[in-house]
């Protein structure tokens, strides 16, 4: 099937409060037009470098979300039109964050990336750490970033089970959050499923699902 077949046919699978965030990492920009030609307005890259090329050269109407985990030293070349930052994983870069952010004039939104799989591998925030940021002074004081929601990956595996109790704990965590909003800390958005897991990300709370090689095939 074409990529826009392929985009229709999953945007109608979606509940109407899910979010689709096409992953277009690695992709060449005519793929990525034709997904826009069909309607679409959200992409996500995973390296700021190859995002901001896509950004100059594509349409402007488009939100660009960075899902690849962030390094500091990078934030100021995507600071400038970056939609949505879904891998905030420390304090550090939460911090930059808002220095960028204030030297463009802009409140940049984030996620903040919980650690709720078994592997190591994966990058994010325990609970204990999530809770410090989120209380303490200084994250209050931050003007120029706003934590609209979570993210979350969970366990590569086959295992549906560990699949599903992963995503639930990451319900549960945010659904406390958002009884504990301030003015930078507006948590709406659960970020969680890719291709492989979103319909059971759906079904444990997700609002936005991030999907690629359903939509433009799988990568070299």
């Amino acid at each position: 099937m074409s990529i826009a077949k392929n985009l229709l046919s999953i945007k109608n699978t979606l509940p109407e409060q899910v979010t689709l965030v096409a992953v277009s990492k690695t992709k060449p920009v005519p793929d990525l037009m034709e997904a826009y030609d069909a309607g679409q307005r959200i992409f996500g890259e995973n390296k700021i470098q190859e995002m901001a090329d896509k950004w100059e050269e594509m349409p402007k109407d488009i939100q660009w979300h960075m899902i690849g985990h962030v390094q500091t030293n990078k934030v100021k070349f995507m600071a400038t039109f970056v939609s949505l930052i879904h891998g905030v994983d420390s304090f550090k870069l939460l911090k930059e964050i808002n220095k960028q952010a204030l030297k463009n004039n802009r409140v940049i939104d984030c996620l903040l990336q919980m650690h709720i799989a078994k592997e190591e591998t994966k990058f994010g925030l325990d609970e204990e750490e999530l809770n410090s940021l989120i209380a303490s002074s200084e994250f209050v004081e931050m003007k120029n970033i706003r934590i609209t929601g979570l993210m979350g990956m969970a366990t590569f595996t086959d295992n549906q089970d560990q699949i599903k109790k992963e995503f639930s704990h990451l319900k549960i965590i945010f659904d406390k959050l958002q009884s504990q909003q301030t003015e930078n800390n507006q948590m709406n958005t659960l970020s969680m499923g890719m291709s492989g897991d979103y319909k059971l990300a759906i079904a444990c709370g997700s609002t936005m699902v991030r999907i690629g090689s359903s939509i433009f095939g799988g990568r070299n």
